[in-house]
């Protein structure tokens, strides 16, 4: 044999055992990979057992479209208020609770779950604002609620805006709370775009993305008791197929919403966020829904997105001089 072969040899089965050597490292890795997915998931799936049996049921079932839909009424004012929330707001009825314990020594305060949110049932029927509409007020029917203050936060002030042209004779004045306009749109999202947002959830890792991020409600006025449930159902509801489908149907929404006016003759008042941080167009297309409104306010709040839960005493005061001020 002579050197050259020699070395030639050599050098094969030193590249063998580097290829060798490789795909030991790649198969550790991939079963590294595949073990901490598997951990996650079996966490995932223990964990969300047991908060199962530790939640606590409140407010009421209403039957809607066949299914059963959340409520939660307090406060035995004469005048009632109608609230609900914002796009993925998981607890609606707990979330709500620091402006709540405002209100209700003045008025009856009802918060609407709707499908998707809370401790109300999904659907499989599209998140369209016209189905949207239609549920909650087939929920009010349902409690022969028939007059009320419409209070929304963020998208669903863009629901809303259907909801008071439909039922204009139920529908004493509006308050938003840092509501949607139709002139400022979210982006366009796509059916296909939520299939790996399903693999996300599915496989525990919201669980854990929860997990890795601060809690929204560090230092606000709720209870442990309350933060402990509002976060078991944000890890029972965070990305649902519900909540999916209405992000879907959103960028639709808002087009469909564009050529909506509140009527001229309902009183409007409007809760805003004094500093958005991505357009400085919040307050001038806030401004102008209610440019033509007979009795229309607005107030700025130093404040998040959240303004409701900062800022529930200021809101509450407010809300009652509005009130007085439209009898």
């Amino acid at each position: 044999m002579t050197q050259l072969a020699g070395k030639e040899i050599r050098n094969r089965t030193k590249t063998k055992r580097v290829l060798h050597i490789l795909l030991k490292v790649i198969v550790a890795v991939v079963i590294a990979i595949l073990l901490f997915i598997a951990t996650v998931y079996t966490v995932n799936k223990i964990s969300s057992y047991a908060e199962q049996k530790r939640m606590e049921p409140y407010g009421q079932h209403v039957t809607v479209d066949g299914k059963q839909m959340n409520v939660f009424i307090q406060g035995q004012g004469k005048e009632i208020i109608v609230i609900l929330p914002g796009y993925g707001t998981a607890a609606p009825a707990l979330d709500f609770e620091p402006l709540l314990s405002e209100l209700i020594p003045y008025y009856k305060v009802v918060v609407v779950e709707p499908f998707g949110y809370g401790l109300s049932d999904q659907t499989k029927k599209e998140r369209s604002t016209a189905n949207i509409v239609s549920e909650i007020h087939e929920a009010l029917q349902s409690l022969q609620i028939d007059r009320y203050i419409l209070m929304a936060h963020s998208i669903s002030g863009l629901y809303s805006l259907d909801y008071v042209n439909q039922y204009p004779n139920e529908v004493s004045a509006f308050i938003g709370l840092d509501s949607s306009v139709p002139s400022l749109s979210e982006q366009k999202i796509d059916s296909s775009d939520t299939e790996p947002v399903k693999w996300f959830r599915n496989l525990g890792f919201a669980r854990l993305q929860l997990k890795m991020s601060t809690d929204a409600y560090d230092g606000l006025p709720y209870d442990e008791q309350t933060k402990e449930q509002l976060n078991m159902l944000i890890r029972k509801n965070m990305y649902n197929n519900t909540q999916l489908n209405e992000a879907v149907n959103m960028y639709s929404n808002f087009k469909a919403a564009e050529q909506l006016t509140f009527p001229r003759q309902l009183p409007v008042l409007f809760f805003v966020h004094a500093n958005h941080p991505v357009t400085d167009q919040w307050i001038p297309e806030h401004e102008k829904q209610i440019e033509e409104s007979v009795h229309g306010e607005m107030v700025l709040l130093d404040a998040g997105h959240y303004l409701y839960r900062s800022h529930p005493k200021e809101i509450s005061e407010k809300i009652r001089d509005f009130t007085g001020e439209i009898k």
